[in-house]
């Protein structure tokens, strides 16, 4: 049976990030809120895990789970080739609606789906969603909707998609925007801009003047 907390009751947030670390570290699933829309989370570092979390959404392993993570110092063991350009986007925009597509390290034991030696990845501007992954560290985190139907502004909306496919629900109240994040791609010499969500390319090239945009 899911358990629900209320986030914006310091009681319940407390007890409700408790349950919510132990229940990940057991391999489960929760829902937390973030800065765009709300995210199923599982531990990036279990394969079961995540493969419970593709097929709670009825996603396929062709779309590989994001990772979110509580600090940019995170970056240093999780990814690899990660140029200037990079870093000048984490410093501009982390935490906030930016995910970058880069190189993970080789040595890491992850299966996130068909991800081609890459890994999106993103510092999310919510204090719910941050102490959780400080707490427990990096998670693997994709919107808490069922693949095909919109994704969910509030707890309601996803707890009536995924049920008790999630052990523990953070209610942390509506979120600001269904606005998904921006992806740029930085693995290669030029940063590229695969899809344009709450940060434009407008935004994005007075940090990095030579963005691409993906046709």
């Amino acid at each position: 049976m899911a358990r629900r907390y209320d986030c914006g009751d310091a009681t319940d947030r407390k007890t409700g990030l408790r349950e919510a670390a132990s229940a990940v570290r057991r391999g489960e699933l929760v829902v937390l809120p973030t800065d765009t829309v709300y995210g199923i989370g599982a531990d990036a570092f279990s394969a079961e895990a995540v493969g419970d979390l593709l097929e709670a959404k009825g996603r396929g392993r062709n779309m590989p789970t994001p990772v979110l993570v509580g600090s940019p110092n995170t970056l240093h063991g999780l990814v690899t080739d990660f140029s200037e350009q990079a870093w000048e986007l984490v410093d501009a925009f982390w935490p906030g609606a930016l995910t970058l597509v880069a190189r993970h390290q080789p040595s890491l034991t992850w299966d996130l789906g068909e991800t081609r030696g890459t890994v999106a990845i993103r510092m999310p501007l919510h204090p719910v969603a941050i102490e959780l992954l400080n707490d427990f560290g990096p998670m693997a985190v994709s919107s808490a909707n069922l693949t095909g139907h919109p994704s969910p502004q509030d707890c309601d909306a996803a707890q009536e998609m995924l049920g008790d496919s999630v052990s523990v629900y953070l209610d942390g109240g509506p979120t600001p925007a269904a606005v998904p994040s921006s992806i740029v791609d930085v693995t290669g010499k030029v940063p590229v801009l695969l899809r344009a969500g709450a940060l434009t390319a407008e935004q994005l090239r007075e940090v990095v003047p030579d963005l691409e945009v993906a046709n």
